[in-house]
Order: structure tokens, then C-alpha cells, then sequence
């Protein structure tokens, strides 16, 4: 049932993001509209739409919702791969499952250890400048 599920779900996701189908769902609307003044602009003529509308609304949240769980968790598992072969600390990986305060103080962490490497290559970088400065300079003969 889960590969049927993400089989329709990744092609209806497919379908609904192509410039054909945006232009499909405009002229319905535009038909809808122009249609109007034949049904006097009566309460099922309203009805059609709102209806229609909400029912396609309401399936697609679901579908979103379900194309993003599955792009984060591919995503996730790529990022903790290469935090694992690489010289990352392993201790990130498996952090999106911590609570939204864990997660802003670990970031917090790695934006003041930032903010300190900044420092010390700009320290660095003003300690050769000055180096560079006092050294005596060679006249070229």
C-alpha cells in the first residue's frame, strides 16, 4: 500500500507542478467565471467552484505534506552520510529529531564558534599584515 501511495503521490505531484496544469486550472476558472451570467450567478453555480476547490485543497495539504516528510527524510540521511564520512562531528547526525530549543542552542553553539574562528583568521591575517609591514623591503637593482 506505501509504494502505491508514493508512486501516485510523486506523480500527481509531478502533474500538479507543471506549467500545462496551472494553465488547465486558469481556464477552468475562467470558464467558471464567464459561465456566470448563464446561471445567473445562482448559489450552485457558486457552489460548483467552492466545492471543487476545497476538495482539491484539502487532498493536496496531504499530498504536500507527505512529498515534504519524505524529501526531508532523504535529505536528512544524505547530510548525516556525509557528516559520517567526513570530519564533522558525528554528533549532529539524527539532531532533527531533538526539540526546537535543543536544536537553537546546538545552532547558537556552532554560530559563537564561527563568530571565534572569524576572529582568530582575522587576527591572524592583521598579526601578518603588520609583519609584512615592519619587514624591510628589497629594492629591486
Amino acid at each position: 500500500m506505501e509504494k502505491v501511495f508514493t508512486k501516485i503521490a510523486n506523480w500527481v505531484a509531478h502533474v500538479t507542478g507543471l506549467p500545462l496544469t496551472f494553465a488547465v486550472c486558469c481556464l477552468i476558472v475562467v470558464v467558471w467565471a464567464v459561465s456566470g451570467p448563464l446561471f445567473g450567478f445562482s448559489d450552485t453555480w457558486q457552489l460548483v467552484i467552492n466545492t471543487g476547490t476545497t476538495i482539491i485543497t484539502f487532498l493536496m495539504v496531504f499530498l504536500i505534506q507527505n512529498t515534504q516528510n519524505r524529501d526531508g527524510a532523504a535529505i536528512q540521511a544524505k547530510l548525516d552520510e556525509l557528516i559520517r564520512v567526513s570530519e564533522g562531528h558525528n554528533n549532529f547526525i539524527g539532531i532533527e529529531h531533538l526539540t526546537e530549543s535543543e536544536v537553537e542552542e546546538i545552532r547558537d553553539k556552532c554560530e559563537r564558534a564561527a563568530r571565534r574562528h572569524d576572529e582568530k583568521i582575522a587576527a591572524m591575517a592583521a598579526r601578518k599584515a603588520v609583519a609584512q609591514k615592519r619587514a624591510p623591503k628589497k629594492h629591486a637593482a
